[in-house]
């Protein structure tokens, strides 16, 4: 019988938030958690970056500080520039001030995000086509095509963005796109009667602990590989749209023609790694 996991302590000022924080995402290297910011009426995301007991204490900060300043710097530039991310409200990159004996790792607090992840609502896409995709008529099967092409263009524009900004993301997944809700009264979504999945919101990007400032084509290609190869791994149906990503991502900014011409060679590359294995 294996034991419930158990995450590290929570530094010091969230272990008397009231109502405590509720972890949402254990990863290997850090951990999300739902809590509030200083008005206890409005939520925030804290990602807190546990010490690693395995790694040289001199070591373990460095990194760990590291990190969390590389992703609240990015973070910061992209909200200066007007690209849809979390804001930063408060950081701790010292562990409580360095001491030895203190809680040793750091965190971050952001804005909070409500709406679904773009992984579960293509999921949903999906699932509901599967099982009434037969009983669509002449004019329901474009109408839910061209829904999910807008959501993949309005991914594409919101991705040159980030590019246009000079920062990479590193892990671009549909599980780190999010769609904000729209506020009450400003929905606008037409043919929900055929699946009942919104696609309505403005693309947000989320979890930049892998980001990183760069203008290079071919790390922006990689970005774009990444997203593709993952949308063709976890959701075989929208594959067929990725081209209106990179209809998006071409009409987002002047650089984005180079960028796609590298991306053919990331794509070349690609398939002679899958060939060799």
């Amino acid at each position: 019988m294996t034991e419930e996991y158990k995450p590290p302590a929570l530094p010091s000022p969230f272990t008397n938030t009231t109502p405590a924080p509720t972890l949402l995402v254990q990863g290997a290297e850090a951990h999300l958690y739902k809590t509030v910011s200083l008005d206890p009426s409005i939520p925030a995301a804290l990602k807190v970056r546990p010490s690693k007991p395995y790694r040289h204490p001199i070591l373990d900060r460095r990194l760990t500080r590291q990190r969390i300043i590389q992703e609240a710097r990015c973070l910061v530039k992209l909200v200066r520039e007007g690209v849809s991310v979390p804001a930063v409200l408060a950081m701790d990159w010292e562990g409580q001030g360095g001491e030895e004996s203190a809680w040793g790792g750091a965190w971050l607090m952001m804005e909070w995000i409500e709406g679904p992840v773009v992984r579960v609502v293509l999921e949903q896409w999906e699932a509901w086509m599967k099982k009434h995709a037969t009983a669509l008529d002449a004019s329901q099967m474009p109408m839910e095509e061209d829904r999910v092409r807008g959501l993949m263009k309005r991914i594409g524009l919101t991705i040159g963005g980030l590019h246009k900004a000079g920062v990479v993301h590193g892990d671009l997944t549909t599980s780190n796109l999010m769609l904000r809700s729209p506020a009450q009264g400003q929905r606008q979504e037409t043919g929900l009667a055929a699946s009942a999945v919104s696609m309505e919101g403005e693309v947000v990007l989320i979890d930049f602990g892998l980001a990183a400032q760069s203008t290079q084509d071919e790390d922006r290609a990689v970005d774009l590989y990444v997203l593709e190869r993952a949308i063709g791994s976890t959701h075989p149906r929208s594959e067929q749209f990725f081209d209106s990503v990179l209809l998006g991502y071409r009409e987002s900014h002047k650089g984005a023609g180079s960028t796609l011409k590298r991306l053919e060679d990331v794509r070349m590359r690609g398939r002679k790694r899958s060939m060799i294995g």
